[in-house]
Parts: C-alpha cells; structure tokens; sequence
C-alpha cells in the first residue's frame, strides 16, 4: 500500500467516478443479498446526479484518493449521519474507511462542536468494520423499500 492518501472534499465533476465506485464494491458485498427493489432503490440513490442534489443540500462527500486514483468515499448528511461509506475492494484493510471517517467527523464537529454522536444504517456485510471504528448496533435490522440494514451509533468522545 502506498504512503500517497489523501483525504479532500469530492470535486465538482467526481460524482460519476464515486458513484461507480460505490457501485462496484456494492455489487459484489452487498447487492447480492438484497431484493431487487432495494438494489434499485441504492441505485437511484448513489445516481450521479443524486450525490450532486444532497451536496447541494446539506450532506457532503470526502474522498480517499491513493496516487491520485480513487479508493474510498464517505457520504455523511447532516453532519451527523454515515449515509454512504465505501472503500475500493483493492484498497480495503488499509485504514482508507477510518482515515475517511476522521476526515468527515473533523469537518462535522468544524461545523457543529456541540455534535456528541455519529449515526449510521449498516449493511450486514459492514457491521463488523463499523465496530472496528467505534460503532455500536442501536436496534435491531430493519428492511425499509427492499434495503436491510442495522442501525449504529458512535459516540465522539469514543477514539479508534
């Protein structure tokens, strides 16, 4: 692995990149155990232009780049909620999704210093790496149009 990761804000004009990105890690770890209209539905909402509409809004998307090419992205909304996290399959087992999530979680307390808890909806298959980063399951799976997920929640004054 090389030492060349940097961690910045998605660019304009990236969204087609992250999201195939995205996509790709989805299809082999996650898709295959949802339904079909819980693939459609992740689909529509890693779209290109739907990262572009909720960056407008109020999420933002950092990305991890290794030598300049894309390896990881992380998507939180309202500075307080993971809505996406995905780390190329050549790439994981680096620490690529904990130096994302540090990234995102020093943007986040930048912006609201009050901000005492992350939130995220997990796959099955990312429960484990969100546990390595400090979180910790909520409540028990649930399945909202086709997409199971368990809920997770870190405390910030946890450190990883």
């Amino acid at each position: 692995m090389s030492d060349a990761v940097c961690y910045r804000v998605m660019q304009p004009g990236e969204a087609g990149a992250v999201s195939a990105l995205v996509l790709s890690s989805f299809d082999e770890f996650i898709g295959p155990e949802l339904t079909d209209e819980g693939n459609a539905e992740f689909r529509r909402f890693v779209a290109p232009e739907a990262l572009e509409a909720r960056t407008a809004e109020d999420h933002f998307v950092r990305v991890a780049t290794v030598d300049g090419v894309l390896a990881g992205m992380i998507e939180i909304r309202q500075n307080n909620h993971v809505a996406l996290l995905f780390v190329d399959k050549a790439h994981q087992q680096h620490g690529i999704a904990k130096g994302l999530l540090h990234a995102a979680l020093a943007d986040a307390r930048a912006a609201d210093p009050d901000l005492e808890r992350v939130t995220v909806n997990s796959s099955r298959y990312g429960v484990p790496a969100y546990e390595r980063l400090g979180f910790r399951q909520t409540g028990p799976e649930r399945a909202v149009n086709g997409i199971a997920f368990i809920p997770m929640a870190r405390q910030l004054d946890v450190d990883l």
